[in-house]
């Protein structure tokens, strides 16, 4: 199973490599011939998505590993640390693109005021980028990834800076150049806000994070539905990388024999693990019922 899920995160990201190379060059290509910085810095956006795109894919591979003498517990969290490398070279494009719309915008003279044809990459962009978040965003939240949601979201922002990059051209062209570079201003700063997300949701899988509450509502009502011969005294979750880990206590009848505790433990480890397949650990502690 583990090897399934691996092959179609890096389906995946390969796939999105292929068609990121696709956008560069033809937002590159038309945005030097219609003198549109916005496109411009779009291409360089959307040649970013290739690098962090190889990241995620390199993340993949190395938190896919077995637990070993050294990790035992497994080597998921180095996925999310791949993933804080990610948010940090989107924040180094972003400060970037901000950089070039603020020459233009100090040396407003040097503004060219880009050509309709622009507009082609632009639209391409939107479509295309658009589609590859919905498709990403469906198999990160498949995966629990933290490292593929931060792709997905990468697609969306480029689709979001295409939208900047059609508005720009179109403004520049009817008399107003200045909405070039200032939409290479409002790209850098959707950028370091990407950036600055995937970083925190990173984070949050590598310090031990409660999951979401609805997940959380979801195991407690899978253990409650799971047996009546017990109580639930206390259950918590951590994020281990992509993963789910789970502490259990729960409460018997003192008098129940350790043959029929076992039991209900295996087969309430067993029900957990079968419907939440992110759950990667289960402690489960049985302590008598106080009476």
């Amino acid at each position: 199973m583990k090897k399934i899920i691996n092959n179609l995160a890096i389906k995946t990201s390969v796939i999105t490599i292929i068609i990121n190379l696709f956008l560069f060059i033809i937002k590159l290509i038309l945005g030097l011939i219609s003198h549109s910085k916005s496109l411009v810095s779009d291409a360089i956006h959307s040649l970013s998505d290739v690098f962090t795109t190889i990241i995620v894919i390199f993340g993949f591979i190395v938190s896919s590993r077995e637990a070993d003498e050294n990790h035992p517990y497994g080597h998921e969290r180095i996925e999310s640390a791949f993933a804080i490398v990610l948010a940090f070279i989107l924040l180094i494009t972003g400060v970037y693109i901000g950089y070039e719309g603020l020459i233009s915008l100090v040396n407003p003279s040097k503004i060219v005021v880009p050509s309709l044809i622009g507009l082609i990459g632009a639209i391409l962009s939107i479509l295309v980028k658009e589609i590859m978040y919905q498709y990403t965003i469906r198999i990160a939240k498949k995966l629990n990834s933290p490292s593929l949601k931060g792709d997905a979201w990468h697609h969306r922002s480029d689709a979001i800076s295409s939208l900047g990059s059609l508005v720009g051209i179109l403004g520049a062209h009817y008399g107003l150049p200045i909405l070039d570079p200032l939409i290479c201003l409002f790209i850098c700063l959707l950028i370091i806000k990407t950036s600055i997300d995937i970083f925190i949701s990173a984070l949050s899988g590598m310090l031990d994070t409660a999951c979401d509450k609805e997940t959380e509502n979801a195991i407690l009502k899978t253990i409650i539905d799971s047996n009546k011969k017990f109580q639930v005294i206390d259950l918590k979750t951590r994020l281990f990388g992509s993963k789910i880990y789970i502490d259990l206590i729960i409460s018997m009848d003192g008098n129940t024999t350790l043959k029929n505790v076992d039991k209900v433990r295996v087969k309430l480890h067993d029900e957990i693990e079968a419907k939440f397949n992110l759950v990667k650990h289960i402690n489960i502690k049985v302590i008598p019922n106080e009476k």
